[in-house]
């Protein structure tokens, strides 16, 4: 079992890159959204310079905001900086694309994306089509390490539809989730392992399945309404939050979409929705405020212990740890955590001392 962090991205405190790899982490994920954080790419430079082990990577970086070439380029080029240690996690672009307004990218675009995307980093020319007009095209100039291709990138994906599983079977190396059900991770392998059959790949023990969670670990009379527990988990929990209310718009506002942890306080999100300052059609520019790494403190009062435990990795040493175990099971083979930002040196270090060591 690997285990790594996703960090807050900011270019002011990219050491946390190398905080991570002093404590013992083996991956360090760098999200990707424009209109939220500081470049990813400009963050992993700086911090593929400055450590010597971890292996550093996009996660995610968003199909939808550049095209593929670019993002190839990109990653290639970190990989000059840090040879081996460089992977790309990719998706469809849910919060980033949403943040500006958009939709993320369809699944069959994805597609074609990812095709161009691995024939690139594999060296090839490959064709791609660019405003209705498709050409040929290849890195040139390999031999003056510009970039490095030599050194394999990884490509992980993140997916959670069949198609975009299939996709994910088809040119991926790894696969990136944060459903919790046991059973929807098996199934989904399903889906990855018959895309790879289809597209003529066969799938070994090197391709990586990652969770991505946060976690709080608790002590002895902790509460899961302790304003320490809700500092540290609260930012993902209305992340998820605010995710469940694009898709509950998207689907026509039907209230079969809300899990059940959200349902004793939907009336009253939605009442903090309809008060925002914005008018309704440029309001996801305030729903996805703080997105991940920080927690309004006006929505503090929706994250709550059912919430928690539905979303999170919350429970003492030893329970965490059999979470652990249960998602092993599954087919998990990397667990990666992303505390709030205010809490992500003490949960990095709370989580190597009292859970990891149960794995090495």
């Amino acid at each position: 079992m690997k285990f790594s962090v996703t960090i807050d991205p900011n270019i002011n405190d990219w050491d946390i890159v190398r905080y991570a790899e002093e404590l013992g982490f083996d991956r360090a994920w760098v999200p990707d959204s424009q209109m939220i954080w500081s470049d990813c790419y400009a963050l992993m430079a700086l911090a593929a310079t400055n450590t010597k082990r971890i292996e550093i990577g996009t996660g995610v970086a968003i199909a939808g905001t550049r095209i593929a070439p670019v993002t190839a380029h990109s990653i290639a080029t970190i990989n000059q900086l840090a040879p081996g240690r460089i992977f790309l996690g990719i998706g469809t672009g849910h919060t980033a694309m949403r943040v500006m307004g958009q939709n993320p990218l369809p699944v069959g675009e994805f597609r074609e994306y990812l095709r161009v995307l691995r024939g690139l980093l594999s060296g090839e020319a490959v064709d791609y089509t660019y405003r209705g007009r498709t050409k040929e095209i290849q890195f040139l100039h390999r031999d003056r390490y510009y970039l490095n291709l030599d050194n394999k990138i990884p490509i992980y994906v993140a997916a959670n539809g069949p198609k975009a599983c299939e996709a994910t079977g088809a040119y991926g190396d790894g696969w990136i989730t944060i459903g919790d059900a046991g059973d929807e991770i098996s199934s989904r392998l399903e889906q990855i392992h018959g895309g790879a059959q289809t597209a003529g790949r066969t799938l070994d023990d090197s391709f990586q399945t990652s969770f991505l969670t946060a976690p709080c670990i608790l002590r002895n009379g902790d509460k899961l309404t302790d304003d320490r527990v809700i500092n540290e988990v609260g930012s993902w929990v209305t992340t998820e939050l605010h995710f469940f209310y694009e898709i509950w718009k998207k689907a026509g506002k039907k209230n079969d979409m809300i899990p059940k942890h959200f349902e004793n306080i939907w009336d009253d999100y939605l009442e903090r929705v309809n008060k925002f300052s914005l008018p309704e059609n440029a309001r996801f520019r305030q729903v996805h405020l703080d997105h991940a790494t920080h927690i309004v403190p006006e929505e503090r009062r929706f994250v709550t212990p059912e919430a928690i435990k539905a979303c999170c990795f919350v429970g003492t040493p030893d329970e965490i740890i059999e979470r652990i175990k249960e998602k092993e099971k599954n087919g998990v083979k990397e667990i990666n955590i992303m505390p709030s930002s205010e809490s992500q040196r003490k949960v990095y270090r709370d989580f190597m001392e009292l859970v990891i060591p149960a794995f090495r």
